[in-house]
């Protein structure tokens, strides 16, 4: 792959702090590996592919095609923990348990892995080369048999170093990954990854700090955020697909005022780099399972917004 992004600085050799944060907990690859029961498929005990598979499929798969860069081993996030304990201490009260009579798995997982020498700077903060994975065991039939459907999301793009912040496109994203094994998982990782054109988003992403909203603006922009979730289908139809929640939307209102990296300037005008920063911090409290759609809809939505300012027309967003 040609690579013209690489830097030579001092690079970052781990990953730094939470990339999500809603009801999400930091575990190690480790503890996973030595901790966590792997849940089966009922009809023949036959185990799914594990957190810990996924993620070493991934980390395999990125070394061998990133073999000359500088990666760092997966940042995790966990949450739902599904809890339990062996049968010699079934009848134990739960304060009296050793750690050796409990067993935990996590429902649901998302991992990162950075590779820091494939790197931009775009309106003076650095951008990651990041790929990364969701696994939620809700979305398998756990009442079959091993060779059914296993559900992954997966994707690569871009982390904000100045906020963790993830740019993630609809390019570099594939939200409902089928395999029956572990090879066919490999198979689709390496494909999303030599397939990707990081040179795309980072175009698109340059392009964001040229735009610039008035004060007005920015706030008949929140206005119509919040308008959106309440209008008909037949209204939104016709409009760009938003799907950020109220929580989120006065998440980037507050923001506006207070977010030390991306905040309005004294006059009330904020380019569109920093709005798309807004709304990708924002993302960081939505759980793992829509975290990466989320995501990519923040990229398609403000690229929306420049193609309409680009064209002259009126954003339903803006007016």
């Amino acid at each position: 792959m040609e690579n013209l992004l690489i830097d030579n600085p001092v690079l970052q050799t781990k990953a730094s702090e939470a990339f999500i944060e809603a009801n999400t907990t930091s575990v190690s690859l480790h503890d996973m590996m030595t901790s966590h029961i792997i849940p089966v498929f009922t009809k023949d005990n036959e185990p799914l592919i594990s957190h810990t598979d996924f993620i070493s499929i991934a980390e395999e798969v990125s070394s061998i095609v990133f073999r000359d860069e500088v990666i760092i081993p997966a940042n995790i996030r966990v949450s739902h923990p599904i809890k339990g304990r062996i049968p010699d201490a079934k009848d134990k009260p739960a304060n009296q348990l050793l750690e050796k009579e409990k067993t935990i798995y996590y429902e649901r997982m998302m991992f990162l892995i950075e590779i820091p020498s494939i790197r931009e700077t775009i309106d003076g903060n650095t951008l990651n080369l990041t790929i990364g994975g969701v696994k939620s065991y809700t979305q398998d039939n756990l009442y079959n048999r091993k060779g059914s459907d296993e559900h992954f999301k997966i994707f690569i793009g871009f982390k904000n170093q100045v906020c963790t912040n993830l740019c993630v496109s609809t390019d570099g994203l594939q939200a409902n990954v089928k395999v029956k094994n572990a090879m066919q998982l490999m198979q689709e990782i390496q494909k999303l990854i030599t397939d990707f054109r990081f040179e795309k988003q980072l175009e698109m992403l340059k392009q964001f700090p040229s735009y610039s909203l008035s004060e007005h603006q920015f706030a008949t922009l929140v206005g119509k955020c919040k308008l959106y979730q309440y209008l008909p289908v037949s209204d939104k139809k016709d409009l760009p697909i938003l799907s950020f929640g109220d929580y989120q939307i006065s998440a980037i209102a507050k923001d506006y005022y207070t977010d030390q990296s991306f905040c309005r300037k004294p006059d009330g005008s904020i380019n569109l780099w920093k709005v798309y920063n807004l709304f990708t911090g924002a993302n960081k409290s939505s759980y793992i399972d829509g975290f990466l759609p989320r995501s990519a809809n923040a990229s398609s939505f403000v690229s929306d917004l420049v193609n309409t300012m680009d064209s002259g027309n009126t954003s339903w967003f803006l007016n």
